[in-house]
């Protein structure tokens, strides 16, 4: 079966393996081109981690919930895609953070959770008049500390830099949240690319944090000028779609089926190889012969598909990402109206009795959603599962997966990893935690609707030295000509960085 459309010449047909969000968009940037395709995803679900579940009558997002603004990738791909109007800003109220000793504002001039000012109120409320001054020390170190090594962690960096209590206290419960791991083991240029270049520039991390910050001002396209407030507070750098960001997948698929894509769910690829004019796809039930190769799967799985065509690849296959669970709970709870915790919490991996990294109060975070849900009727999301440093112990912490829905045991402290418990454990730790995060008691009777969404690997983890295996992948790519290798864990985690790689690498196929 040939890939391209009847008497199209072979290497003016792609396929494209993957159906997750970075397959979307090669096939549409294909299809842009005029180049004859086909989309070939293993499950019955397009988005991958873009996806949607329905909860107690309301559908809401399965994964992703929202997009960061320090670029205007997206924006632009929702105006390309006809629904710019539909971007809304998160509610001004900011995110926490849960320590130790309790909980505090998480401080809004932040990256990664590292102040741009060691003395900003909400940061000395977090670190005391010690850690304030220990961190303020920065200012003076040479420009050289931190950012000479070939690679470093976000955890040497800002230890060295601004000192442990920062990050204890700021820092591992934002990455904990935000990439499901130990800040020991992520590469920084991976996760806060031109950080390093920045402390180079301008001569201290917070100095380089500030300029970061300056930079995601910009709003981005679609955002109304009332709603610019709630990108000011911490937590809130990010915008969302009207919805659910789910939105975006299907005006993705909507664009694609009217470019003429061929669309195959259910049709994982087994192998792939090399011939003389491009490419051979084996299915279970079909051969596609192409001129040009697009793979979007996850790193290890990419890897392994290619191994045989690209041996070369095979040293560079990533670590697998951390498996997390996703626990959403509906409740009936009045007293929650008042966000206790603003639009969510994270959570310090130190803080006691606690098993779940992150707390998002959806309601209270998008106004579009508690229009929907009414007053006393909220949405809880509980995220479980935290990748560690080799050797470490990250007491209480948990994270969730790619995506397989439904859930199961982790060993960090908290108990059980999110892989091995069943859905009712996950249920029981999310109640428990939900109570003691927002400081007020939810109990089963409370609950409406639940659901467990587990993601096997999906988010894509950086570890050490992750940028220069990117870079040895990107460059075997360029040699061969017909492929391209996308997706978050070469593009960097988040839909902006894929939103923005992902095109790009599909056009250096392009003529």
């Amino acid at each position: 079966m040939d890939a391209g459309a009847a008497g199209a010449p072979t290497q003016r047909t792609a396929v494209v393996i993957g159906g997750g969000i970075s397959g979307l968009l090669a096939a549409r940037e294909f299809a842009r081109a005029g180049v004859p395709t086909t989309v070939l995803e293993a499950s019955d679900v397009w988005g991958g981690c873009v996806g949607s579940h329905a909860v107690a009558g309301l559908t809401l997002d399965s994964g992703a919930e929202s997009f960061a603004t320090r670029t205007s990738a997206v924006a632009d791909l929702a105006a390309e895609l006809g629904i710019a109007g539909e971007i809304v800003a998160p509610n001004p109220g900011g995110a926490w953070v849960q320590l130790p000793d309790g909980p505090r504002e998480l401080p809004k001039t932040g990256v990664l959770g590292i102040p741009a000012s060691p003395w900003d109120p909400e940061v000395r409320r977090s670190l005391g008049l010690l850690g304030s001054l220990r961190a303020s020390i920065d200012a003076v170190l040479p420009a050289s500390l931190g950012t000479g090594a070939e690679a470093t962690s976000v955890s040497e960096l800002v230890r060295r830099r601004m000192g442990r209590r920062v990050l204890d206290r700021l820092v591992a419960p934002v990455v904990g949240g935000v990439h499901s791991a130990d800040p020991a083991v992520l590469d920084v240029d991976m996760v806060a690319p031109g950080l390093r270049a920045g402390i180079r520039q301008h001569g201290s991390l917070a100095a380089a944090v500030a300029a970061q910050r300056r930079g995601a001002k910009a709003q981005p396209a679609g955002l109304r000028k009332n709603e610019s407030a709630g990108l000011r507070k911490a937590g809130s750098a990010v915008a969302g779609l009207r919805g659910g960001m789910h939105t975006l997948v299907a005006a993705l698929l909507a664009d694609l089926r009217q470019r003429g894509v061929t669309l195959l769910s259910g049709t994982p690829a087994r192998s792939v190889r090399r011939t003389a004019d491009g490419w051979q796809v084996v299915t279970d039930g079909a051969t596609f012969d192409a001129g040009l190769l697009a793979v979007a799967l996850d790193g290890p799985a990419a890897v392994a598909l290619l191994a045989e065509s690209l041996p070369e690849l095979d040293r560079l296959r990533p670590d697998a990402g951390p498996d997390v669970s996703l626990v959403t709970l509906v409740v009936d709870l009045p007293a929650l109206d008042a966000a206790p915790r603003g639009t969510g919490i994270l959570v310090a991996p130190q803080s006691p009795g606690l098993q779940a990294k992150a707390l998002t109060h959806a309601t209270a975070k998008w106004a579009w959603l508690a229009d929907r849900t009414g007053p006393g009727r909220h949405v809880l999301r509980l995220s479980y599962g935290r990748a560690v440093a080799p050797g470490a112990v990250a007491p209480g912490a948990d994270t969730p997966r790619a995506v397989v829905p439904r859930a199961t045991p982790d060993s960090r402290g908290g108990g059980a990893a999110p892989a091995s418990r069943s859905d009712e454990e996950l249920f029981r730790a999310a109640l428990a935690d939900a109570s003691a995060l927002l400081g007020v008691p939810v109990s089963a009777g409370d609950v409406a609707g639940w659901d467990v969404v587990r993601w096997a690997g999906a988010l894509p983890f950086a570890s050490l030295g992750h940028r220069h295996r990117v870079a040895a992948v990107r460059g075997i790519c360029a040699a061969d000509g017909t492929l391209a290798v996308v997706g978050g864990w070469l593009s960097g985690n988040g839909l902006a960085a894929i939103v923005a790689d992902t095109p790009s690498q599909v056009r250096r196929l392009l003529p």
